[in-house]
């Protein structure tokens, strides 16, 4: 039996081998911090061998908590990935399956690679609809890439989205996917519509080190993203900085930060309520919103979520609370589950790719129901 992670997003220690019913193996922390949750590797030689996998420090991740309820993901072709049963007990997170193949590849959650973005990339250029331009580099000089999409004119709404600051948080960038897909779409209503009304700017991956070096939250410099957009520095975190400068260009009208929780089973949205700007026009906004998020994907609830603050106590470090504060406008952080969604549960595939990618395409119905009000 073989484990490897020498490929893109790759992460894993591996501590004994020498008995498929007793793989120990521990997560590894990210490059420069000690965030330690994601896992992505692969397994050769053990097909029909019933292999249970014990991730010894699981009580140390980041959010122990996230393992309660959750099933690894795995997948033969790293196309289609499917949950396998695993148990967390005594501080041990376990999974056990058994592999029909030599080859199998186990993740926290279906991976989103740099090839991926790449790709996704260049097929937005190809619509003949979006620009893409580099607004610099990260700290091991990877592109920060911005795609513009719409006619750039100065009576046009300004939408900004932003996703993986955490690059672990892979289904952002299936969201992305999705979102980007319906409104490059030229036969698609709802997208042409609002390609009249709005100008969008997308950065469908904040931090490509993180991505690429298999870690759970923070860069290469060992910065977690959205903490630094209060004072981004272009040493320790030049993803925030250049992304900030550009939307200082641009001004914004809406700003959406696309992320994935590891311990709510539910998709929901974060509001600014604790920013000194916020108004009785901004609860307004955030209420017609979720309303038409809730019309445009029954995936989409506001029951449960993270707690609101209390007012004047936001973190300004957050890009929402930064992004509502400094231009006055709609911005929330949606999370998607690492696990599944309780709302509508799937045994098979849990919360995945796809279901991200489909709560991006209702993403512009809700922005269309709400762009009449932006302003």
């Amino acid at each position: 039996m073989k484990i490897s992670t020498r490929f893109d997003g790759g992460s894993v220690i591996v501590k004994d081998l020498s008995n498929p019913a007793d793989i120990r193996l521990a997560l590894r922390p990210d490059n420069a911090a000690d965030f330690a949750q994601w896992f992505y590797f692969r397994l050769q030689g053990a097909a029909y061998q019933n292999c249970v996998m014990h991730f010894d420090n699981a009580a140390e991740a980041a959010y122990p908590e996230g393992w309660e309820d959750y099933q690894a993901c795995a997948s033969y072709d790293r196309r289609n990935w499917f949950r396998v049963p695993t148990a967390y007990e005594n501080g041990v997170l376990t999974i056990n399956h058994t592999p029909l193949s030599n080859s199998i590849y186990y993740a926290y959650f279906e991976p989103y690679s740099s090839e991926q973005h790449l790709n996704l990339l260049g097929e937005a250029q190809g619509s003949g609809l979006c620009q893409i331009d580099d607004l610099g580099s990260t700290v091991e000089g990877r592109d920060i890439n911005l795609l513009t999409i719409g006619n750039q004119v100065e009576s046009d709404l300004k939408v900004w989205m932003i996703a993986r600051q955490h690059p672990g948080e892979t289904m952002a960038e299936w969201f992305i996917e999705g979102l980007l897909a319906r409104l490059l779409d030229p036969q698609d209503p709802t997208a042409r519509a609002l390609l009249d009304r709005a100008t969008f700017y997308i950065v469908p991956n904040m931090n490509p080190d993180g991505s690429a070096l298999g870690n759970l939250r923070t860069n290469a410099a060992g910065a977690n993203l959205n903490r630094e957009w209060a004072a981004p520095s272009r040493e320790k975190s030049p993803e925030v900085f250049a992304v900030r400068e550009k939307m200082q260009e641009t001004g914004v009208d809406l700003f959406l930060d696309i992320h994935g929780d590891e311990t709510i089973p539910f998709v929901f949205a974060a509001g600014t309520e604790g920013i000194p700007a916020y108004n009785e026009r901004i609860a307004a906004l955030e209420q017609q919103f979720k309303i038409a998020l809730e019309a445009a994907s029954p995936d989409f609830q506001d029951e449960y979520g993270y707690p609101k603050d209390e007012p004047g106590q936001a973190d300004m470090r957050l890009a929402t609370n930064w992004v509502g504060q400094q231009f006055g406008c709609l911005a929330y952080t949606l999370e998607m589950p690492f696990k599944d969604n309780h709302n509508l549960p799937d045994d098979d595939f849990g919360w995945n790719g796809q279901r991200s990618l489909r709560l991006g395409e209702a993403m512009l119905s809700a922005i269309w129901q709400v762009s009449g009000s932006l302003r």
